[in-house]
């Protein structure tokens, strides 16, 4: 047994080497240097990938340091969840109360149109997440709108919407995506996914890529991206009324509060409501903290200012110091008081 877990390990780490290049955002990848597993959120430029592991924390990662965790090596490898009950069946218990560790793809939403000919196109919808969506596709101009589709989209599926033609392109109007999460299983709510989409003839042709699941050259476009594509709505008798209107005075813009000269991070010190909050929403608290308290010191005019972040896994510590390389204000930034904090701390020299 072992030795055939060794085989399948080699073989499946090999199969996913030759296909990093083809990854997907909500694909499983493991980290070749590393025991970390986790999904891929976004795909950047100079083959780098930005993967969500445990606990929310996301980091950029090389293609060639990850491989992607084939559906065998998954069933194999991937830790069963601590059961109380022995006599409980484990797919029930998988079913109904889920892994505690288990990272989930939560991004990968997407509608492909895959050419039938040089006229026609077919319309999918694509979910390459780890959850079910039930959903909603219409299509229209405010306020009338026609729906195309609508049911529950399983997790690594798609479904084939409808037949479009080119020839029609300026009269497909603005496709409006409407979903939920859902899991059988004790979960952290997220919120609906509600997306307008309308499409600009100089940029559909040109956004022509593999479509995942599907595995067709598509032109793909992502529904769950950060960027909003909701169109803007023209009113030519405000802009006409804002035209005629008299200048008014800038309002004095308040100056934030002087910070102090060392600011502590640890998230005790921030809130006493801390116990509840989970390791992203700490680490959320804490950058949002450091951000305003450095552009507080640089309105003020200080010359440095020290943040005391702590040692842990290096997480706070590594997006402070992205935060601050190529800043425009900071002449240079170094760990400080290394006998007092150790390399719990971060100065920086403010232009």
């Amino acid at each position: 047994m072992v030795a055939y877990s060794y085989y399948l390990f080699t073989f499946v780490s090999l199969s996913d080497k030759n296909n990093c290049k083809y990854m997907n955002i909500g694909d499983r990848v493991r980290l070749v240097h590393g025991r970390e597993a986790g999904i891929v959120t976004k795909i950047l430029p100079n083959n780098i990938i930005e993967v969500e592991i445990e606990d929310g924390f996301r980091i950029p990662v090389k293609t060639s340091e990850a491989v992607v965790i084939s559906d065998i090596e998954d069933k194999v490898f991937r830790p069963q969840p601590n059961i109380r009950n022995s006599f409980e069946p484990q797919k029930s218990y998988d079913k109904f109360h889920g892994s505690s560790t288990e990272v989930l793809a939560s991004k990968g939403i997407y509608m492909a149109f895959v050419p039938v000919n040089d006229r026609e196109l077919s319309q999918y919808l694509i979910n390459n997440t780890d959850w079910d969506l039930p959903f909603m596709l219409s299509a229209g101009n405010d306020p009338h709108h026609k729906g195309l589709a609508s049911g529950m989209l399983k997790a690594k599926t798609f479904v084939k919407v409808q037949e479009v033609f080119v020839k029609d392109f300026e009269n497909w109007g603005t496709f409006v995506f409407q979903a939920f999460f859902y899991r059988l299983a004790f979960m952290q709510l997220k919120a609906p996914l509600v997306k307008h989409v309308r499409f600009r003839i100089n940029t559909f042709f040109k956004n022509k890529q593999k479509a995942p699941l599907l595995n067709q050259d598509a032109h793909l476009f992502q529904l769950d991206s950060e960027e909003v594509h909701i169109p803007v709505k023209i009113e030519p008798e405000k802009i006409v009324e804002k035209m005629f209107e008299k200048p008014l005075l800038e309002e004095k813009r308040a100056m934030p509060q002087k910070p102090s000269r060392v600011v502590d991070l640890h998230i005790e010190v921030l809130t006493p409501q801390h116990a509840g909050m989970s390791n992203r929403q700490i680490l959320d608290l804490q950058l949002g903290t450091f951000e305003k308290q450095f552009e507080a010191a640089i309105a003020n005019g200080m010359d440095e200012i020290t943040f005391i972040h702590g040692v842990g896994n290096g997480v706070l510590r590594n997006e402070i110091h992205k935060k601050l390389s190529g800043h425009r204000h900071v002449k240079f930034f170094e760990d400080a008081q290394k006998e007092k904090f150790g390399y719990g701390a971060t100065k920086v020299k403010i232009k």
